[in-house]
């Protein structure tokens, strides 16, 4: 089963980065107010870039690599 690496921009334009291996599911619960306590607040949000990948460990590591990215560089990979 695929892991999918997903940023999604709240609703005052802050980017967050996670995983999840049901994308859907997750921003449901993101945009509930169950996602996450930095969304919490922040709703509704905005799913603006997934990324699939093979494993836990492959999808840990590349949110690591976007999480410690600028903004500038996070809003080039969202397009």
């Amino acid at each position: 089963m695929s892991w999918y690496i997903y940023i999604i921009r709240c609703k005052d334009n802050r980017l967050y980065t996670g995983i999840t291996k049901d994308l859907e599911r997750r921003v449901k619960e993101h945009n509930s107010g169950y996602g996450c306590r930095f969304t919490k607040y922040r709703t509704p949000v905005q799913l603006v870039h997934s990324e699939e990948v093979i494993s836990r460990p492959e999808a840990l590591k590349r949110e690591l690599e976007i999480k410690s990215l600028r903004r500038v560089k996070k809003l080039e990979l969202i397009g």
